[in-house]
């Protein structure tokens, strides 16, 4: 089945069943504050679709990206031929990466899987999408350790899961942008920045708010899903 992102700009086909790239994909791709010319590496990454938002954002940005399914990877790189994007995706288990991506990267991403032990999908391909084995902190840290001094690494987590996230990652360099629902509703979602060996104190950022009362996206939101407008989370290097 095919979707489009970014009011048309990013064209995904995904798998009919299983786990499927929405919204949290394009709040990831718009925080990640890459520049023309930077290498970036996404973990997990799917049918392509944060990965191919980001190439349509900010041309000139070299992005590679892994992931376990091997029929997912075609099809990544499938998208990103019919969208005629410059991304790479490779067959691999992110914790046994191939030699040539064992580098350091500029902007380094992922949605990790959302499930924790004891949460599991009776699906069984979103079982495999969604459930981390317990290895949540363990792709935060795989995720920083890829990620150049000087770089970012960019993550969208559940935002009860975040007190863990905050236990693995540094203490200074870190953003947090909680995504609400709707004005007044529990974050459901948060994105997680680091700027990696930073000095900047932690930083709680006021968040976006998705919906009106009505359903309807904020304009904020649409500013995002629709017109590709970038979330700031770190500000100037320090």
């Amino acid at each position: 089945m095919s979707e489009t992102f970014l009011d048309g700009r990013v064209k995904v086909r995904q798998p009919d069943s299983g786990f499927r790239s929405g919204l949290d994909a394009v709040m990831l791709a718009a925080a990640v504050p890459a520049r023309a010319g930077d290498t970036a590496l996404e973990l997990g990454a799917g049918a392509g679709t944060v990965s191919l938002c980001l190439a349509a954002r900010v041309p000139g940005v070299t992005v590679s990206g892994v992931e376990i399914d091997p029929s997912l990877v075609d099809l990544a790189n499938a998208n990103a031929a019919a969208n005629g994007f410059e991304a790479r995706f490779v067959a691999a288990d992110i914790f046994v990466l191939p030699l040539s991506l064992k580098q350091d990267f500029d902007q380094v991403f992922c949605n990790p899987p959302f499930h924790g032990e004891g949460q599991v999908s009776p699906d069984a391909a979103r079982k495999a999408a969604l459930s981390d084995g317990g290895k949540l902190s363990d792709w935060l840290k795989l995720g920083l350790q890829r990620t150049v001094s000087g770089g970012f690494f960019t993550a969208i987590i559940r935002a009860d899961r975040l007190a863990q996230a905050l236990a693995t990652l540094p203490t200074e360099g870190v953003s947090v942008l909680p995504l609400w629902p709707r004005l007044g509703e529990p974050a459901r979602r948060v994105i997680v920045q680091v700027r990696k060996a930073s000095r900047a104190p932690f930083c709680l950022l006021p968040g976006l708010v998705l919906h009106r009362q009505d359903g309807t996206s904020t304009p904020e939101a649409e500013a995002v899903l629709r017109r590709g407008a970038a979330l700031a989370l770190t500000k100037a290097p320090l």
